[in-house]
């Protein structure tokens, strides 16, 4: 049985969890997934988060996106720049069902009601390659395969490891997939929720804990991660980009190689109904309560720690995996991480 970092006893931060440790402590906030395992040849899949449960290109939720390495593609990346939010679900995928992801998009929210005059809008979706044990030149998933992880959304507990977007990924060498942890804040005067999700994808030499993992195979250097942040805090694009960019912080402490083959990008949003772009509010000047620059540090170290376990996470929930190199075209096996040998790490002093 695989468990989560808590539960191997690897110190996790200073700050509290939410209830279930998970990006969906965060009010309103679901996650769905479809996980494609089926031959020798597909492991890979979709996983969709959504800001909230209504309509999101009426009341659209601010956001920001931060790029610490842009060897990869984050689609919607110029109008979340520009405007500073978000009007869409939010898919993650591999890299060559990118645009399937776009049209799953569309569909669902062209059919939504009260959007039946809109004909344009900004589908956000991120990825990583998945090749090494997915036949990714394959037309997987499809565009009702994205549509069924949209529709899979729910709040409640996330499935972690070998799953969705993460169902074909590997991360130092190991096997990765999706993680998510959560932390509750104290910041100007209130109680706030933190939840990162992660599609764990990269290379480097793994710290777990501040402490080297050294069991084989040896790291890979290339790869890519996709961070979604969410919290209910009343925050604004250019401190939603701020708080995106701390995510890497977790990424770093993780060992990460930041290497000139990795694509590394974290998206923050904020799901405070104070702060909604709804209709009315667009169409004024409008005042939105924001937390001032002096009141978001808290949250700044809460974010790295997050990301930091939802990427342990990542690994430790996933089980080893058997597939098809795309670019070998050879049957590849990826083991995942030894819990045992994770343990020991903290089982005797440094």
């Amino acid at each position: 049985m695989r468990r989560r970092v808590r539960e191997l006893g690897i110190p996790s931060g200073t700050y509290p969890t939410g209830p279930l440790n998970a990006i969906t402590d965060v009010e309103g906030v679901a996650v769905g997934h479809v996980t494609l395992v089926e031959g020798d040849r597909t492991r890979t899949g979709a996983t969709a988060i959504l800001a909230h449960g209504g309509n999101l290109y009426q009341d659209k939720v601010p956001a920001a996106l931060a790029v610490f390495n842009g060897y990869g593609k984050f689609a919607g990346a110029t109008q979340i720049a520009e405007l500073g939010e978000i009007e869409t679900p939010i898919l993650l995928t591999n890299t060559l069902a990118v645009g399937r992801a776009i049209e799953a998009i569309n569909r669902y929210t062209l059919a939504q009601s009260g959007n039946e005059k809109v004909i344009s809008l900004n589908a956000v979706v991120g990825e990583t390659n998945d090749g090494r044990l997915n036949d990714i030149r394959a037309a997987r998933p499809s565009v009702d395969e994205m549509l069924a992880a949209i529709g899979a959304a729910s709040s409640g507990a996330v499935e972690e490891g070998a799953v969705g977007a993460g169902t074909g990924t590997v991360a130092f060498g190991h096997k990765g997939g999706i993680g998510t942890a959560s932390r509750e804040v104290k910041a100007g005067g209130a109680t706030y929720r933190l939840g990162v999700l992660v599609q764990s994808n990269y290379g480097g030499d793994l710290l777990i804990g501040g402490r080297p993992y050294r069991v084989p195979p040896q790291h890979d250097r290339d790869g890519s991660i996709v961070m979604i942040v969410a919290t209910d805090a009343p925050l604004g694009g250019r401190t939603l980009e701020r708080l995106a960019k701390r995510a890497f912080g977790g990424l770093a402490r993780t060992g990460a190689a930041l290497s000139n083959g990795s694509g590394d990008y974290a998206l923050a949003f904020s799901t405070a109904s104070a702060v909604r772009r709804t209709p009315e509010r667009r169409k004024m000047a409008a005042t939105y309560p924001e937390l001032g620059n002096d009141a978001v540090s808290p949250l700044f170290e809460a974010v790295i720690e997050a990301a930091e376990e939802a990427i342990l996470n990542s690994l430790t929930m996933a089980t080893a995996m058997e597939g098809f190199n795309a670019a070998s075209g050879k049957t590849a096996r990826v083991p995942p991480l030894d819990p045992d040998a994770v343990r020991q790490l903290f089982s005797k002093p440094e």
